[in-house]
């Protein structure tokens, strides 16, 4: 049964406290169904967990559900966005039971008195009427991944390292069961991996695992169905990092670390079927889109997705090879640039590519037009307007590096005269920019 329009009301009426609380509720709410479902530390991010961004991705999201709860057509790009999350961590129905239980707990402790009975019935309904929207959603990509129905092992097969700091996993089926799903360019993968430091993640172990998600940094025609490949950014923070930091989830990049120091070629890790709603859509460029300027831009390893999106644009199956692309990166050093030899070398071959490389820092033996174009930090204005495709409306621009970066470049794109809905976002971290 659907929500009464006095649910819906009295739902609405709880925004403004959710705006103060929410976040008390939300770590609370965590904190005790971890404690009592040790098991869930193997689904959740403990190091999102530890900085808040877990808590706070919920709270933004509760938030924007008791404001919208009458419009939710308003919500569907971040519905889709969190149910890829969802999937790609293989989350099952049952699942949104106890995070249920747990979430109107947490609620009802926060609040106190002021949860009248009418105020949890009605809470109690719309979080089943979300977790449903969620369950179909998911329900619908997991038929569309056929048998792919669990995490799958897959072998390293190759490790190239493509700066000081990102090295290239080329992850192979180890049942050999070929060929892969292709996936869209942008589109990622959660890699899930055993941290033996981890404290108990439940089943009586002395450790647990950990997911992350990676984007998938070639063409999946590139790859011809045989492997998936990621690039990884190893991070200076997690070395050496004390065990009490490590087991309480306080240490970033520990998946990543682990995976730059402990794999090698031939061993194992746990893969999920591709996922993600950050993608270039090839079949509207096809359509309507063949000779409209492509904006890439990105900073250090947020390279990875626009990788896949410029090889499957300039790739041999393309359908709109043709099509003028910009690659516009930003590197804090020349040790730490990434694909760089891989650019100059399309640009060399494909009229239609050109790029401007910005370093933070020139080192002595830098040289200009091979390691960089601009000596500075990214600045889109020293660029000609039609390095930026602004004298098309067509133009499309897909942005991915740390949050704060993109947020800037979009303003500064918006300050240029590009509407907000041409320029895409991709995001790293646990959460949204904006719901």
């Amino acid at each position: 049964m659907g929500l009464t329009q006095d649910q819906i009301n009295i739902v609405k009426s709880t925004a403004p406290v959710l705006k103060v609380h929410g976040e008390t509720i939300t770590t609370l709410f965590y904190k005790d169904m971890i404690d009592s479902h040790p098991e869930l530390k193997n689904v959740f991010s403990m190091r999102n967990m530890a900085s808040g961004e877990q808590p706070r991705a919920l709270a933004q999201s509760v938030l924007a559900y008791a404001t919208y709860i009458d419009d939710l057509p308003k919500l569907e790009a971040a519905v889709e966005r969190i149910a890829h999350k969802h999937a790609s961590l293989y989350i099952r129905p049952e699942q949104y039971d106890i995070v249920g239980t747990y979430l109107i707990k947490a609620i009802g402790t926060v609040l106190g008195d002021a949860l009248t009975p009418d105020i949890a019935a009605a809470w109690t309904a719309a979080y089943a009427q979300l977790a449903q929207v969620f369950i179909g959603r998911e329900a619908e990509m997991y038929r569309e991944a056929g048998p792919w129905t669990d995490w799958r092992k897959f072998n390293i097969v190759r490790r190239v390292d493509e700066s000081d700091s990102v090295t290239s996993f080329h992850l192979a089926p180890s049942d050999g069961n070929l060929p892969l799903p292709k996936y869209l360019p942008g589109q990622y993968i959660s890699v899930r991996v055993p941290v033996p430091r981890l404290g108990g993640g439940g089943g009586g172990g002395g450790g647990g695992t950990q997911p992350r998600q990676y984007s998938l940094s070639d063409a999946a025609a590139s790859t011809a169905g045989e492997y998936y490949r990621i690039s990884v950014k190893r991070e200076a923070t997690a070395v050496d990092a004390p065990q009490d930091d490590v087991s309480k989830g306080l240490v970033p990049g520990l998946v990543s670390n682990l995976l730059h120091n402990d794999y090698r070629v031939g061993d194992e890790v746990e893969v999920s079927h591709p996922r993600g709603d950050f993608f270039l859509d090839t079949a509207r460029a096809r359509a309507d889109k063949a000779d409209a300027p492509l904006v890439l831009l990105s900073a250090g390893v947020g390279a990875t997705p626009l990788m896949a999106i410029l090889n499957t644009v300039l790739g041999p199956e393309s359908d709109t090879p043709d099509r003028p692309v910009k690659w516009v990166h930003a590197a804090r050093n020349s040790g730490s640039l990434v694909f760089a030899k891989h650019i100059r070398g399309l640009t060399r071959e494909r009229a239609s590519l050109s790029a401007h490389i910005f370093l933070g820092e020139v080192q002595p033996g830098d040289e200009k037009g091979r390691e960089y174009d601009h000596g500075q930090h990214l600045d889109l204005t020293k660029l000609p307007r039609e390095e930026l495709g602004l004298g098309d409306a067509r133009t499309e621009y897909y942005v991915c590096g740390p949050r704060d970066w993109m947020l800037k470049v979009r303003l500064v794109l918006e300050g240029l005269g590009v509407e907000r809905e041409r320029v895409r976002l991709e995001l790293f971290a646990t959460g949204d920019v904006e719901l």
